[in-house]
């Protein structure tokens, strides 16, 4: 049990170490796209920001928070619950919101790159009105997972 609380620890410190991430880069992408017209020192300093935060922080955390957790579900499957777990209401509801996740990952990386190429692919309000949208997810997610919604 001492190794699962461990994974369990490090599963969560790899899932904020995300979240900050994915909370921050669309706060930048709304300065750089108000603040920094395209082939400006400044938008050259955001570029490397953006890029930054995303290969250093949100990847190797996303793939840390995959890592830790696919090995808390293995634990869970094998050892603890057994695989019928899967198939709980709450546990849906991680999933679905881990591939919420995963997908505005991959939606802000591929900003991150229309941006540096000079695009503006939505204004300052889009970035700040979504800015949310991850802790958003977490709220139903760890909800979810605390309370065992759905038994």
């Amino acid at each position: 049990m001492r190794w699962y609380d461990l994974l369990r620890g490090l599963h969560i410190l790899a899932v904020i170490a995300w979240m900050a991430g994915m909370l921050y880069l669309p706060r930048l992408f709304a300065y750089h796209t108000e603040t920094a017209p395209p082939g400006s020192e400044f938008d050259a300093h955001f570029k490397v920001w953006e890029a930054k935060l995303l290969r250093i922080i949100i990847n190797p955390a996303m793939i840390l928070a995959f890592i830790f957790g696919v090995a808390l579900l293995y634990i869970d499957g094998t050892e603890r619950l057994g695989w019928g777990f899967l198939a709980k209401p709450w546990m849906i509801t991680k999933l679905a919101g881990v591939a919420f996740l995963v997908t505005w990952h991959g939606y802000l990386a591929r900003a991150r790159k229309e941006i540096a190429a000079g695009q503006r692919p939505h204004t300052a309000r889009f970035w700040r009105m979504t800015n949310e949208l991850p802790f958003i997810a977490a709220i139903f997610m760890v909800l979810a997972v605390t309370t065992e919604f759905g038994g």
